[in-house]
Formats: structure tokens, C-alpha cells, sequence
């Protein structure tokens, strides 16, 4: 006769504890994560790369992240996010190493693609955070974790003195070893997540894959895909796109440049948590009306041309430019955490795999577009035509979750605590 091992209940401050560590270390998974949108125009200049050969490059990362969220997150339900976490930041450390010696082109895209193992921790946290909360507090949970996006503004403040002060090979250097310092912390300082823990106490078997992958069969998922392509792939797409976008359209030094787009990834970063509280306490169907909405008007707005001093009068001057773009990042925001409030909420038995495809979907918008956005300068030599590919999206986006709400409606059904299409 088998003897069950009684799962062991959390302590009062284990949720807070998980919350917050879990959060340090994706701001520094972020912060690596990005590291080419500063590094990458030094070493466009040292390999006389091409706008699209660029956009390559600093979404080499992005594409490696995207595509193993889907793996890691069926990994983290299956062996524990605390050690999937763990061996992911060291993974990347590595890879983020072995790039300061890297001299081609070709060994900067291959380096990139381990560099980008550091955006895969995304769906390992949010696999391993969520267990920690009940459903009405997982928007806001979830939200306040997302705000590690916040780790993009990290590099572009510190990696422009760094790279002047000692190369770019230093900042490759320095983020490597930041991201091992974190793994180690992470491992000693936190526990496995509940969901983990009565598992493996139980004795429950892991689940096939076909069972894994069943609730993609439902268009819900690609649509709240599509949304996450916007929020977050165009999040990243941007703080990866503006430095080199301000120093082309408008003539900002490297260092200005770096300033501002870090300005922008803070508001499109911190204020996720607000967006998970508003998701929470609003619903997440509202929240992501405003989204879209307000994303449409600024995208068309900033798809006008560059004023400069040698331009004609007519689009936009760089004071509107950055209002504008802070206005956006702050939507975005609260979108990418109005997503992910429905995951848990629709399918808690699989948010490793749910969790895995939208995040994947939306990373995969940060590899496409600026590879995308370089694509379209080339050809139309215009700067702002970057926002016209994103204003498209934002409208398909929202016309089609339009039409799905009342759908909905017509069928008078019911969604969840997240009154969420």
C-alpha cells in the first residue's frame, strides 16, 4: 500500500517572496535580452551592415525567446519553474559571454540566438508565479512580474557609458555576468510552486503532449496571440527599433537616443502592473478596448514624417514624437497584462502551454518587425513607415475582437472573472 506524501502548505510570505524575486531576475533577463538594440548599432557601424542585416540582428534574440517559451513553459509544469528558471538564466549567461569574442557577422547571429534563451524566461515565470495566487489576484500578480519588461530601459540607460567607456564586448561581458549572479540568488532563495509541489507529492503523472497542446484547437488562443503580438511584440520591437529610429529620422547622438528609448520602455514596463490591477478590478475585456483604441490613433499619428531642421514643415517634431510614443508605451502596458489575465483564468490547468503560445506569438512579433520595419525603410526610405505596418495590426486587432465580442453577446454567453473575449 502506497503512502502519500501530504503537500507541505505555503508560509504567509512565500507568494510576496516568489512575486519579487521572480521579478528581479526577468528585469535582468530583460536587460540581456535586449542588449543589441545599444550594442547592435556599434557593431552595425564596425560591420557596415545594412538596415535589414540590423533588424536581423537585434531580432536574433528575440526569435530564440519566442520560440522555446512554449517548451519552457511545458518544462516548468512538468520539472518546476524553480529549476527551469534557474538553468534558463544560466544558459543565456553563457551564450551572452561567448559574444564578446564573437567577430562576424555570422558568429554575432549565432551568439544572438543563445542570448535570446534570456526572453524565454518569461513563460517560465508565469507558469511559476501564477500557482502562487488565487484567480482574483493573478491579473495582478501576473502584472507586477511583466513589469521585469522594465529591464529594457536598464540596458539602454547603463549600455551606452558602458560601451563607450570600455566596448561593446564589456557590456556583453558585464550583462553575462549579472545574469549568472541572478541565477544563483534565484535557486537559493526561492521554492518550488504549489501546483509543482502537489504533483510531485501526489505522485501525478505528467501529461501527454497531444493533452499538453489540446486547448490550442481553440481560436481564443490565436486571438489573444494576435493581441500579444501587438502589446508585446511591438513593445519589443520598438525599444529594439528606436535608438537607431531617433538617430536616423531626427539626428540624436547614439547616447540621446539610448535615453529616450529607455524613457519609453519604463512606462511600457512598470505600468504593467497598473494594468493587471485595472484588469482585475475593470475586467480585461475593457482594458483591452482602450488599448487598441487609443494604440490606433497614436500609431497613425506617428506614422506622419520626421520634422528636422532640413525637413519640409509637415508630420511631426521630435517634443510630439516622444509624447506620442510615451502615450503608446503606457497603452501597451496595460494590454500585455489584460492578455495575460485571461490564460489563468480560461485554462489553469494549462497556462505552461496557453501562456507558452501567446508569449511566443507575441515575441515573434519583437524577431518579425524589426526586421520588418528595416525591410520597409530600405525600400520606401521613409522612417515612419514602421508605425504605418503597426497601425495596420492594431486595427485588424481590434476590428476582430470587436466582431468576437459580439459574437459573444449574440450568443449570450458568459466569459470568466475576466469578462474577456
Amino acid at each position: 500500500m502506497s503512502v502519500l506524501k501530504k503537500t507541505q502548505p505555503m508560509s504567509a510570505g512565500e507568494p510576496a517572496k516568489a512575486l519579487w524575486i521572480s521579478t528581479f531576475a526577468f528585469t535582468i533577463c530583460f536587460a540581456v535580452w535586449t542588449i543589441f538594440a545599444i550594442i547592435g548599432i556599434r557593431i552595425k557601424q564596425e560591420l557596415g551592415l545594412s538596415e535589414t542585416e540590423f533588424g536581423l540582428l537585434v531580432g536574433t534574440p528575440v526569435l530564440t525567446g519566442s520560440v522555446v517559451r512554449i517548451l519552457l513553459g511545458i518544462w516548468t509544469e512538468r520539472y518546476g519553474g524553480r529549476l527551469v528558471y534557474t538553468l534558463t538564466m544560466l544558459a543565456a549567461a553563457v551564450a551572452t559571454f561567448l559574444l564578446s569574442y564573437a567577430t562576424t557577422y555570422m558568429q554575432m547571429l549565432i551568439a544572438g540566438l543563445g542570448v535570446g534563451l534570456a526572453g524565454g524566461s518569461f513563460a517560465v515565470g508565469v507558469a511559476y508565479v501564477s500557482p502562487f495566487f488565487p484567480p482574483e489576484k493573478q491579473g495582478t500578480a501576473l502584472g507586477i512580474f511583466g513589469a521585469g519588461n522594465v529591464g529594457a530601459a536598464v540596458t539602454k540607460f547603463a549600455a551606452p557609458f558602458v560601451l563607450i567607456a570600455w566596448g561593446w564586448q564589456a557590456v556583453a561581458e558585464i550583462w553575462a555576468l549579472v545574469l549568472a549572479a541572478m541565477a544563483i540568488v534565484f535557486w537559493f532563495t526561492t521554492t518550488d510552486d504549489p501546483a509543482f509541489r502537489a504533483r510531485r507529492d501526489r505522485g501525478v503523472a505528467s501529461r501527454s503532449l497531444l493533452q499538453e497542446f489540446a486547448p490550442l484547437k481553440n481560436v481564443q488562443v490565436w486571438r489573444f496571440s494576435l493581441y500579444y503580438f501587438f502589446a508585446f511584440g511591438g513593445f519589443v520591437a520598438l525599444s529594439l527599433w528606436l535608438p537607431r529610429y531617433l538617430v536616423g529620422a531626427y539626428g540624436f547622438n547614439l547616447e540621446v537616443a539610448g535615453m529616450v528609448a529607455a524613457a519609453y520602455s519604463i512606462p511600457g514596463s512598470v505600468f504593467r502592473a497598473f494594468g493587471g490591477v485595472l484588469s482585475d478590478k475593470k475586467g480585461a475585456r475593457s482594458v483591452m478596448y482602450a488599448m487598441l483604441a487609443v494604440s490606433a490613433v497614436a500609431t497613425l499619428v506617428l506614422s506622419l514624417p520626421a520634422v528636422t531642421p532640413t525637413s519640409s514643415a509637415f508630420g511631426i517634431t521630435p517634443a510630439v514624437f516622444i509624447v506620442v510614443i510615451f502615450v503608446l508605451g503606457f497603452f501597451m502596458s496595460l494590454g500585455k497584462a489584460a492578455v495575460f489575465k485571461h490564460i489563468p483564468a480560461y485554462y489553469p490547468e494549462s497556462i505552461g502551454a496557453v501562456g507558452g503560445i501567446v508569449g511566443m506569438m507575441g515575441g515573434l512579433g519583437g524577431f518579425i518587425l524589426p526586421i520588418v520595419f528595416g525591410l520597409l525603410k530600405d525600400i520606401t526610405g521613409l522612417w515612419s513607415s514602421c508605425f504605418l505596418l503597426l497601425f495596420a495590426i492594431v486595427a485588424i486587432s481590434l476590428v476582430w475582437m470587436h466582431l468576437s465580442v459580439r459574437q459573444l453577446e449574440r450568443r449570450g454567453s458568459s466569459a470568466p472573472v475576466v469578462a474577456a473575449t
